[in-house]
């Protein structure tokens, strides 16, 4: 029989993979409850006062008391690189030990090595550089070495070549390497002026001029000028001369550039030239050269024997001709060549001991004796300029004291080196005149300039 089943015996007994009927109920009720919760929410959250978002530079907190949100929970929009990137911190930079080598007499780069407890075996590497081979056999008293290194191994050496370039030498991870580094200078021009009272070194040095400058202007003047006998209070002197700057700081004083010196109602000017080859030397504005072609006295020291063709010796006790003049002068004192010249005889020369002979032009020759020694690049044969050291003063020979004996022969026959008459130095040659004249004029006007600026400044505070 086909009769329907019966709802009431399901409900009855109700299957017992279905929930228990108090499930959906709680659901209800929860959802009843949710809803409530969540309008006050939206409310509190449209009412606050500080509608901005939590700084992305701090956690974003959940309410007081609770924990940060976990990156998991965090909105993607709030989410900046600092979550995910750590603050990455320098490395500090190492700290090496620097040493300074001085090289003294008798050093060499092995000893200065060992001597401070650095790495021999970095110095035979460094040695194989060929910018560095060629300084380590140069290597001289005064040099200077600037070494950084940790604990004895070389990491950097630096040493001044000269004044505009230095060798520098790193060590890498293939080894070390050299190279040379450039120090440019800057010349700039300066003026000075001055007034003699009782002596020029007085004046320049209240002028504000070095020993230097000092000593130049009374080099380039000398031939003209007595600067202790023919000096006259009121001379006076202006010259243009360089100062070398390098980094924005000053260095030292270079050459002078032009210069004119006032002395007793005389005037005297001075410009500087160099020649292709590098040589200079003072013309006068129109070319003339501002030297003659011998110095009076190789040395700068008193006259202890003057020139006497009846003079008693003083150790033979005869007479004899003095056909020189002695200076008297300590030992070691550089001797200079008077004149430029050839080596005709450098050796000992009986009674006159260690001796030099040159041969200079108009067939004139000069003669230095008892020298101490001689000067280490002056051979039989070599040239030598006005000036050049050929030795040095000593005792050899038949003397009875340290002295320069100095003669002067003019075709083999003695002269007074005090009062013969010197010939003039050559002028200008032909082939530098243009030039000369075209680059003297604009510094004889620029000194031009100058002077009549102080001499309207001294008008001007004249009383």
């Amino acid at each position: 029989m086909n009769r329907p089943a019966s709802p009431l015996l399901h409900d009855y007994k109700p299957s017992a993979a279905q929930k228990p009927a108090k499930s959906k109920a709680l659901s209800w009720f929860a959802v009843g409850l949710g809803i409530p919760l969540i309008g006050v929410a939206l409310i509190t959250a449209l009412s606050t006062d500080d509608p901005q978002p939590p700084a992305t530079d701090t956690p974003v907190m959940r309410a007081v008391n609770e924990s940060p949100l976990t990156v998991d929970e965090m909105d993607p929009a709030e989410i900046t690189a600092d979550v995910f990137e750590p603050e990455i911190v320098p490395e500090p930079e190492p700290i090496f030990d620097k040493l300074t080598l001085k090289v003294g007499r008798g050093d060499t780069m092995e000893r200065l090595f060992r001597r401070n407890g650095l790495d021999i075996g970095h110095l035979m590497q460094i040695a194989q550089l060929d910018e560095a081979r060629k300084r380590f056999r140069r290597i001289k008293p005064g040099d200077v070495y600037e070494v950084t290194h940790d604990e004895g191994l070389v990491v950097s050496l630096y040493s001044r070549l000269d004044l505009t370039s230095g060798l520098q030498i790193d060590r890498g991870e293939k080894g070390f390497s050299a190279k040379i580094i450039d120090h440019p200078i800057e010349i700039r021009k300066r003026h000075a002026y001055g007034v003699i009272e009782s002596s020029l070194y007085e004046s320049a040095a209240t002028a504000g001029l070095s020993d230097k400058v000092i000593m130049n202007i009374a080099g380039i003047f000398a031939w003209d000028v007595d600067f202790v006998l023919d000096i006259r209070e009121g001379d006076s002197y202006y010259v243009q001369f360089e100062e070398i700057w390098q980094d924005g700081s000053y260095v030292t004083d270079g050459e002078i550039v032009v210069a004119e010196f006032h002395n007793d109602g005389r005037t005297s000017q001075a410009v500087r030239f160099v020649d292709e080859n590098g040589r200079s030397d003072y013309f006068t504005p129109d070319g003339r050269s501002v030297r003659k072609a011998f110095l009076r006295s190789p040395v700068d020291f008193r006259v202890s024997s003057s020139f006497n063709p009846n003079r008693l010796h003083p150790v033979l006790k005869t007479r004899r001709p003095h056909r020189g003049v002695d200076y008297a002068a300590p030992r070691g004192t550089p001797i200079k060549a008077s004149g430029d010249g050839k080596v005709i005889f450098r050796g000992v020369k009986g009674g006159y001991g260690n001796t030099v002979i040159l041969q200079h032009g108009g067939n004139i020759t000069t003669l230095y004796a008892h020298m101490q020694r001689f000067a280490s690049n002056v051979r039989t044969g070599t040239r030598v300029r006005q000036g050049q050291t050929v030795g040095y003063v000593g005792d050899t020979g038949l003397v009875s004291g340290v002295h320069l004996h100095y003669e002067y022969r003019l075709n083999g026959v003695h002269r007074n080196p005090r009062t013969v008459e010197l010939p003039q130095a050559a002028p200008i040659a032909d082939k530098y005149r243009a030039k000369f004249l075209a680059q003297s004029a604009p510094l004889l006007q620029e000194l031009e300039d100058f002077k009549r600026t102080k001499l309207a400044s001294a008008a001007f505070d004249a009383p």
